[in-house]
C-alpha cells in the first residue's frame, strides 16, 4: 500500500499558515480544523510544520506567551516529507525512527497532502484484515 492510496481514501486537504502569525493564532486554527499539526507554506513553498508537541514543549514548558511568539520562532523548518509512491512500511519506519507523527506528501516540489501516524496505522490494520480474511477463506476452502 502506498501514500497515494491513503490520500485517495482520506483526501488531500492541506491546511497551512504563514510563519509570521502568532503561535496563539496557529493553535486556534489547528483547533478549528481539528488537526494536530499544520504546515507552514509561503509562496507555495513548504517552510515548516507546527505541531501540538512543538507548542507544548517550546511555549508551555518554557513559560512563553503564545500571543507574543511567532510561528517561525518554534516551527520545525527541516521538514521530513514523503512521495505519493512511497510505501507505508517506509513511512512507518520514518515516523518511528524520527519520532514524528505527520508527513507532508510532496510531488514536484508541491505539497499535495499530509498523512498522520493514525492514517498509516489504520491503513496497515485494514490491509492485515484483508489478508486474514483471504487466508481464512483459503484455509476453509471458501475462496471465490
Amino acid at each position: 500500500m502506498t501514500v497515494n492510496q491513503i490520500l485517495s481514501t482520506k483526501g488531500n486537504t492541506v491546511y497551512s499558515i504563514v510563519s509570521t502569525i502568532s503561535v496563539y493564532d496557529a493553535i486556534k486554527e489547528m483547533g478549528e480544523k481539528n488537526v494536530g499539526a499544520i504546515l507552514v507554506i509561503e509562496e507555495n513553498q513548504l517552510k515548516g510544520i507546527l505541531s501540538e508537541r512543538d507548542y507544548a514543549r517550546k511555549i508551555i514548558l518554557k513559560g512563553k506567551s503564545s500571543k507574543n511568539t511567532l510561528v517561525n520562532e518554534i516551527m520545525v523548518s527541516k521538514v521530513i516529507t514523503v512521495l505519493p509512491s512511497d510505501d507505508l512500511d517506509y513511512c512507518m519506519e520514518l515516523m518511528i525512527s524520527r519520532r514524528i507523527r505527520h508527513l507532508p506528501v510532496v510531488e514536484n516540489d508541491k505539497v499535495i497532502g499530509i498523512i498522520s501516524i493514525g492514517d498509516v496505522v489504520k491503513s496497515i490494520i485494514e490491509k492485515q484484515k484483508e489478508t486474514i480474511q483471504l487466508l481464512d477463506s483459503y484455509i476453509n476452502g471458501t475462496q471465490s
